[in-house]
């Protein structure tokens, strides 16, 4: 008995039920027989991802805390006082401080073993260092009364007179922050 070749074979599709030649039948994954140029592979809806379990929350978690106030401690003098229509304002160098008009911001000398030091007086002020702190004013005035630089100045009007203006002063290792703090 000899085997044939399939030369002249033809096989009927199950999908379009036309003749094809034998050898260029293939299978698909749903076990039809079908051409090669009627094949489809199998769509990915038909496989979807195993699903898995949604995420447990952290064990003993806690919510977010609001930070306390802390000193934030000045560059060398940072204090600048200006004359402007007949007040002497305090502009306050303070890079990137986050305050708005209106906070209250108590001023303190360098630290010591008894809490805090004087801010040494310049210009004929010696209010700066002042327990009650002060209600500041976003910007840097000058003499005109123009404001500018929000972003790293505040001012606040104090209560001593200045001799000449634009000055600056306030020594080293001065700080600015809440009222609150103790030394």
């Amino acid at each position: 008995m000899s085997k044939s070749n399939g030369k002249y074979a033809q096989f009927i599709s199950d999908r379009s039920g036309m003749a094809f030649p034998y050898k260029e039948m293939v299978i698909e994954w749903n076990g039809s027989r079908v051409h090669i140029s009627e094949f489809e592979p199998k769509q990915p809806q038909l496989e979807p991802k195993p699903h898995t379990a949604d995420p447990t929350g952290l064990e003993n978690a806690r919510p977010d805390r609001t930070e306390p106030q802390v000193l934030i401690l000045l560059n060398p003098n940072p204090f600048e006082t200006i004359n402007y229509a007949g007040t002497t304002y305090i502009n306050v160098y303070e890079p990137f401080h986050n305050r708005s008009t209106g906070n209250t911001v108590r001023f303190r000398g360098p630290s010591n073993a008894t809490g805090f030091g004087d801010i040494p007086s310049f210009d004929g002020v010696t209010d700066i260092d002042n327990a009650s702190g002060f209600s500041i004013i976003l910007g840097k005035i000058d003499s005109s009364g123009n404001i500018t630089d929000t972003t790293n100045y505040y001012y606040f009007a104090s209560s001593d007179t200045a001799t000449s203006g634009d000055v600056y002063g306030g020594g080293d290792s001065c700080t600015a922050g809440p009222v609150t703090l103790q030394g």
